[in-house]
């Protein structure tokens, strides 16, 4: 009776064990299961960005890195030569440490185009600020602020040559403004400095580049809660502290991408130079035109790289002060 209680018990138990030892599998099959698909899930954001990766790679890093390269590279009238050389740095700022104060012609380019650059900024900064303020507090319906905001972008549905050509008859030595200076009275011979002068050069730079001061700020400012304004009228702040204290904190973001906007394409702008300089105004986007021209390629990509340099600096100063990350 004994062997045979002690044969069912075993029998017995047999089932349960298996039935222990067939959870325990699935359960560590549905472990395994789950860390492959949760595998899976951390690789996919890595696939999704891959190709956007690779684009960037070939038409942005590589670009650099084959400038970077040829900017050390020898060369002489008729051809390149890869050999390695610090010479094309060497000879841009060649003499202009011992110079000093005196600027040598690098410093001189460098200066003149930074000039231009900061001039630009502020005026393009103060109209995009207004026009932005206006169609973000001042119009009150979605559509209309659209529809003016639009007709800002219009004028990128033409080419930029074109527009810049677009002033000469109007400032020129015939033009409609010598015209009707002359007409007043005003003057008694056309005004030689409205055309090919660092004045119609900032003219121009403003009318180009305005709407990329004004999107990025009306962007920021069309986020900012209304009643946050209200909030300090009703606690009686006038109409200038609002804008100080509230207003402008809040657009900072869109103020600093828009800035990046405008100082990147002035910075390295050499056609608007040319235009409507009249060749007679020196910028380091002209000056590695010209030595690309003349075939000097290593020369013009060492100079490429120093203007990258600058403006990378300009950049991480902005944004040390400013986080343009919560504005993306």
């Amino acid at each position: 009776m004994e062997s045979v209680h002690r044969g069912l018990t075993l029998d017995g138990e047999a089932p349960a064990s298996g039935d222990a030892a067939a959870g325990a599998s699935a359960r560590r099959s549905g472990k395994t299961s789950g860390t492959a698909r949760t595998t899976l899930t951390g690789w996919t954001a890595y696939w999704q960005a891959a190709p956007m990766a690779l684009v960037f790679f070939i038409f942005f890093v590589l670009p650099l890195v084959v400038i970077l390269v040829v900017s050390f590279w020898r060369f002489n009238q008729y051809s390149i030569i890869p050999a390695f050389t610090p010479e094309n740095y060497i000879g841009i700022f060649d003499k202009c440490i011992i110079g000093l104060p005196k600027l040598c012609t690098t410093f001189s380019t460098y200066l003149s185009t930074l000039e231009f650059c900061l001039i630009v900024w502020a005026v393009t900064l103060a109209i995009g600020f207004t026009i932005a303020y206006f169609l973000a507090f001042h119009i009150r319906t979605l559509t209309m602020q659209l529809v003016l905001a639009l007709i800002c972008i219009i004028p990128f549905w033409t080419s930029d040559v074109i527009r810049m050509i677009s002033w000469i008859p109007l400032l020129g030595r015939n033009g409609l403004v010598n015209q009707a200076l002359l007409g007043l009275g005003l003057v008694h011979q056309p005004v030689e400095w409205l055309l090919y002068s660092p004045f119609a050069a900032t003219i121009a730079f403003v009318h180009l580049l305005t709407a990329f001061m004004i999107v990025p700020i009306l962007n920021s400012m069309l986020r900012i809660d209304k009643s946050l304004v209200e909030a300090a009228r009703d606690a009686g702040a006038s109409g200038w502290q609002v804008l100080v204290n509230v207003v402008l904190p809040l657009s900072k973001t869109g103020i600093a991408i828009g800035s990046i906007f405008v100082i990147t394409m002035v910075m390295g702008d050499f056609v608007t130079i040319g235009v409507m300089g009249g060749q007679q105004i020196a910028s380091v986007g002209k000056e590695i035109n010209v030595e690309t021209g003349f075939l000097q390629f290593p020369i013009a990509a060492a100079n490429a790289v120093i203007l990258l340099a600058a403006v990378l600096v300009i950049i991480y100063a902005l944004t040390r002060f400013i986080d343009i990350r919560k504005e993306l």
